[in-house]
């Protein structure tokens, strides 16, 4: 599997697989087709605030999806503030993903009760998100959501 080389940093065996000896862990290579790979580009490894920080700093160049005037709001609503656009833009990603993964959530619901149907057209599926695959989404976040009893 892995050559026994005593002073490699790194092995390659025939699956076109690199393993790191200072984590253990395989990292995929880009190409199969070469045989010796080049060694890391950093030797000293990063800490996760090092990591944290680059983040940080990359966020004055992103613009979310929620604007930051609607993010301030809403965290003020909430008794938070700040004046720090990164932090604002930090909440407004985490608010996406959230978002998101409610949305995905809400799809496979969709798709799951959709599976015992009969197809009619594959090529043009358009699925619609309702109530009845929203509510099991957001009940696995623990946010239970009723209809009211006028649509009962």
């Amino acid at each position: 599997m892995a050559s026994n080389a005593p002073n490699s940093s790194q092995s390659v065996d025939n699956q076109s697989e690199i393993v790191d000896v200072h984590t253990d862990q395989p990292e995929a290579i880009a190409s199969s087709s070469s045989a010796c790979s080049q060694p890391s580009t950093s030797s000293v490894p990063r800490t996760a605030g090092e990591s944290l920080s680059e983040f940080v700093l990359q966020l004055d160049e992103y613009t979310p999806t929620m604007p930051d005037p609607v993010v301030s709001y809403f965290m003020h609503s909430a008794g938070f503030s700040s004046t720090d656009p990164r932090i604002i833009r930090l909440i407004s990603i985490a608010a996406q993903k959230f978002v998101s993964d409610i949305a995905n959530d809400a799809l496979q619901h969709c798709k799951m009760r959709g599976a015992g149907q009969t197809k009619k057209t594959a090529k043009d599926k358009r699925y619609v998100l309702t109530m009845e695959d929203l509510t099991p989404a957001l009940a696995e976040y623990g946010i239970n959501v009723k209809k009211p009893h006028y649509f009962a």
